[in-house]
């Protein structure tokens, strides 16, 4: 397994910066290109809304490019293992990055960073985002997000909650959740949205904040969880009886979770405007954003243009939140 900084290997920064050592330059793709198969790095695994956002838009782009794309999952470090990896890949458009929006807060989280979200990515293109959603085991007998909230305010060090991981959106969110309400609740990190859902199904964990697709959106949808709030600015329409968090009075708490493709930077201009367009032809297709918005991640076919400006104003956004959060990660 590739280890980054967090786990001990030297950052990418570090080592250009290193006295002596020599950096290849990039891998020129040629004009062939593809010739041969494509790989999507999911940098969390199976069963959350980023490898089911992966594994959803992979097929059509195999058709369009004419070359399998295949999804490798790279958990661990929030994220960071995989995005570290993608940012040392050649950049000749065979190895692209699948991230959620830890993209945009693990550079501002980590001291360490195995990654510059400007320096070291081109953007290809969101492939769809949803809220948050604060959730507990259908039979707790918490039944709304206030109960919640008096019963923690009662009892401190009653509950814990679970994320996908450090620098999540989600567990950001629930430490939003804890400033603007006053509670305490103990963050509980997961290696993703699956295994979080499995920790509160199995009750070793009380509450669960994660995005509203994959086997979160499943375990909701069959009756196993209960989801008290959304963190949207607005109901999303496929939770109409979940309310937002302003509707019940919690102020600038909005966030939502996005999924989008990267390619190392450096890559050929023509290879990222060709994965560009392969990726908006498919969400463009009613069956493919169908299946997008079963899973519970909405279609936003931002394009290129699109996710780098979403990432230019999204960084120092969750900077801010993690500066007033007090939350650092070595």
């Amino acid at each position: 397994m590739v280890q980054d900084s967090v786990t001990g290997r030297i950052g990418r920064r570090s080592i250009i910066a290193g006295a002596g050592l020599l950096v290849a330059p990039p891998v020129r793709a040629q004009g062939s290109w593809p010739d041969r198969p494509v790989t999507l790095v999911c940098c969390f695994p199976p069963g959350g809304s980023t490898d089911t956002s992966a594994r959803l838009v992979a097929p059509g782009m195999a058709e369009i490019l004419g070359k399998p794309v295949v999804v490798e999952n790279r958990a661990g470090a929030g994220g960071n293992i995989g995005i570290g990896y993608v940012a040392r890949a050649a950049a000749d458009g065979y190895t692209l990055l699948c991230a959620s929006s830890v993209f945009v807060v693990n550079a501002s989280l980590y001291r360490n960073a195995p990654y510059d979200p400007y320096r070291d990515f081109a953007p290809v293109g969101t492939l769809g985002a949803s809220p948050n959603l604060i959730c507990v085991r259908a039979d707790s007998g918490i039944t709304s997000l206030a109960q919640l909230i008096a019963l923690a305010k009662a009892q401190p060090d009653r509950f814990n909650y679970a994320s996908p991981g450090i620098g999540t959106t989600p567990h950001l969110a629930g430490e939003v959740l804890k400033l603007r309400t006053g509670i305490q609740m103990q963050h509980i990190p997961f290696l993703g949205a699956g295994p979080a859902v499995q920790a509160i199904l199995a009750g070793t964990v009380e509450v669960l904040v994660a995005s509203q697709g994959g086997s979160v959106e499943a375990a909701r949808a069959s009756g196993q969880t209960l989801a008290l709030a959304q963190t949207g600015a607005i109901r999303s329409p496929d939770l109409p009886d979940v309310p937002t968090l302003g509707e019940l009075g919690i102020a600038d708490a909005v966030s939502e979770t996005f999924n989008a493709l990267y390619a190392p930077a450096g890559t050929p201009a023509p290879v990222v405007e060709r994965l560009a367009t392969a990726v908006l032809a498919v969400l463009a297709r009613p069956d493919v954003a169908q299946r997008y918005r079963v899973a519970g991640v909405p279609v936003v076919p931002e394009g290129a243009d699109g996710l780098k400006a979403r990432v230019a104003r999204e960084v120092p956004l969750w900077r801010e939140v993690i500066r007033q959060a007090k939350i650092a990660v070595e």
